[in-house]
């Protein structure tokens, strides 16, 4: 068996205070760093070893993975950093309070915003000072490829490139893999591996700190089972299609 791996991040602060985060770069509140450390300890204890490591290029996802090599004592393994694999950007949304925003615009609006599957909130203007594109970590990123708003389908058509084209391989080959990155990005990996329909997806929620440990058949991504390490913070699994 091949084991594969997903961590949602430990609380951010912007987690904490109800506001839109997508591609801004804020940090574990203490809560956080704690799950993050309680996710590698039940990594440690699932019976798998892992070969090597993938993330994003926020903070919140890299010391996540930090904290739980750290209780692994793998902190040798192998990491590699992709902005496609950051969470999804919430356009002109970003840094702005849940509930306000709800207030503002409607609890209908906000919804569609946050839970449709093909429907981006409104974008970001270039000269914002949280777009990306004037983030040096996205310098050799072209300008056409950084978003300015997402929807869950578009976070999907970006994180799914790389899957392919470096993650699966080394899974098919029967490398155990983790991965830590956030709830969107996360959410397109299950939709793919799990070939949950589009109108199933958006109600899929992958809890922050809980490792989902999913065992693939050898040189396939046959899934053999999927669980959450943590058993009294599990969200319902997809079915398995």
């Amino acid at each position: 068996m091949t084991a594969l791996a997903l961590v949602r991040h430990g609380q951010s602060q912007w987690n904490l205070e109800n506001r839109f985060t997508g591609w801004v770069d804020v940090p574990l509140t203490p809560k956080g760093e704690d799950e993050a450390r309680k996710a590698g300890q039940l990594l440690a204890a699932c019976g798998h070893e892992f070969d090597q490591a993938y993330t994003s290029l926020q903070t919140r996802a890299i010391r996540t993975l930090w904290l739980a090599l750290a209780e692994m004592n793998e902190v040798w393994l192998p990491v590699a950093k992709d902005y496609r694999l950051n969470e999804r950007h919430y356009g002109a949304l970003t840094g702005l309070n849940k509930a306000e925003t709800a207030k503002k615009h409607g609890d209908e609006q906000v919804h569609i915003w946050r839970r449709s599957y093909d429907i981006p909130p409104p974008p970001m203007e270039w000269d914002n000072p949280l777009n990306p594109c004037l983030d040096r970590r996205y310098a050799h990123v072209s300008r056409e490829a950084l978003p300015v708003a997402e929807s869950l389908k578009m976070t999907l058509e970006r994180v799914l490139p790389y899957w392919e084209s470096t993650i699966e391989p080394n899974l098919a080959n029967g490398r155990n893999t983790l991965i830590s990155a956030h709830g969107n990005s996360l959410r397109a990996l299950v939709k793919r591996l799990f070939n949950v329909p589009d109108a199933d997806i958006v109600n899929v929620e992958i809890p922050t700190g809980n490792p989902l440990l999913i065992t693939l058949a050898p040189n396939s991504l046959d899934i053999q089972s999927a669980r959450y390490l943590d058993e009294n913070r599990a969200s319902a699994l997809p079915v398995i299609q």
